[in-house]
């Protein structure tokens, strides 16, 4: 058999060697990527085989029975399932187009800042809540909303005679509140991280485009308009795309903040599982199995529009 030839960087045309040789050759990397290897085959795939109880009625005090489709029907049938399924893709797109502009904006304002110390100690300041834990972030914001007489919120309104002395507010009880409070805390906790790549993109504009603005006599928020925007575009539209591929994996920010009294307005697919799987005396491993077979399903779909919409905008996907 005739070997392969290949072309190398140099342009010259060799035959390659067989594959064992190059394995051989390149055993050294070969045994670093081992370790890796056996990560990914253990935590990630290993647990995939897991799929099949989607297809199996599998309580924990019973063997698992085949029953076909039918977990996936009694999921399609439940109307808590479409509420969580709602709301996951409410809260997630709704936080995710929220906290992009105004990361945007922050970050345009920073970098107008003159002032070094103040720009740096500002980023800082922002910065600071991405590194808490939610669940520091969720005590602390109980505590600011509670309806005692610790809460902050409520002091507040009492001392300004918006509410009544013997009146209190359960912001994270009361569905009516709970989303704009949930946009809220993660616009705190997120738009700092999130100003970063901006940021980024703004250091690498062209002084130039700046200059011939001031000789067109342009002013500070035309500048803004017709340079530093259009710039930011590219960015904006990628940071999106990555971002809208991972909207059905909000979890831990829900969980924190949420409760039986908010489920209308709060409960998403990932907490909905885990209700199914571990709020219930006898829990059925089956039908929740199914529910994340399909979240996952939905998010590998994304995950494909997304890469068809970043070829089409950007020229190069994703993936």
């Amino acid at each position: 058999m005739s070997k392969k030839k290949v072309t190398t960087s140099t342009g010259a045309v060799v035959k390659q060697k067989p594959l064992g040789m190059r394995i051989w050759n390149h055993r050294g990397y070969y045994i670093m990527f081992l370790p890796v290897l056996a990560f990914l085959a253990v935590v990630h795939y290993w647990p995939m085989l897991g799929i099949r109880y989607s297809f199996y009625q599998y309580y924990t005090v019973m063997e698992p029975k085949f029953v076909g489709l039918q977990n996936f029907r009694n999921m399609f049938a439940t109307n808590q399932f479409w509420t969580a399924f709602g709301n996951t893709l409410l809260l997630s797109i709704m936080k995710l187009i929220i906290t992009t502009i105004t990361s945007v904006v922050v970050s345009i304002f920073l970098n107008e800042m003159g002032n070094l110390f103040a720009k740096k100690s500002l980023q800082t300041i922002i910065y600071l809540p991405h590194f808490m834990s939610w669940a520091v972030v969720a005590g602390i914001f109980t505590l600011f909303l509670s309806a005692s007489n610790t809460g902050v919120l409520n002091g507040i309104l009492h001392d300004w005679g918006v509410l009544d002395p013997n009146t209190s507010i359960s912001f994270l009880e009361e569905p009516k509140y709970w989303r704009t409070i949930f946009y809220i805390i993660n616009i705190w906790k997120e738009t700092g991280w999130g100003t970063i790549i901006f940021l980024a993109t703004l250091s690498g504009i062209n002084p130039e485009l700046y200059e011939a603005a001031d000789i067109d006599g342009a002013t500070r928020m035309q500048k803004i308009r017709y340079v530093t925007v259009p710039a930011l575009a590219n960015t904006i539209f990628t940071v999106l795309i990555l971002n809208l591929a991972k909207v059905m994996n909000m979890f831990e920010s829900v969980f924190v903040l949420y409760n039986a009294s908010v489920y209308k307005v709060a409960d998403v697919i990932s907490t909905y599982i885990y209700r199914q799987s571990f709020g219930t005396a006898v829990a059925d491993y089956g039908y929740s199995t199914a529910v994340g077979l399909f979240k996952s399903l939905v998010g590998a779909a994304l995950v494909l529009i997304c890469n068809w919409a970043s070829k089409k905008g950007r020229g190069r996907g994703i993936i």
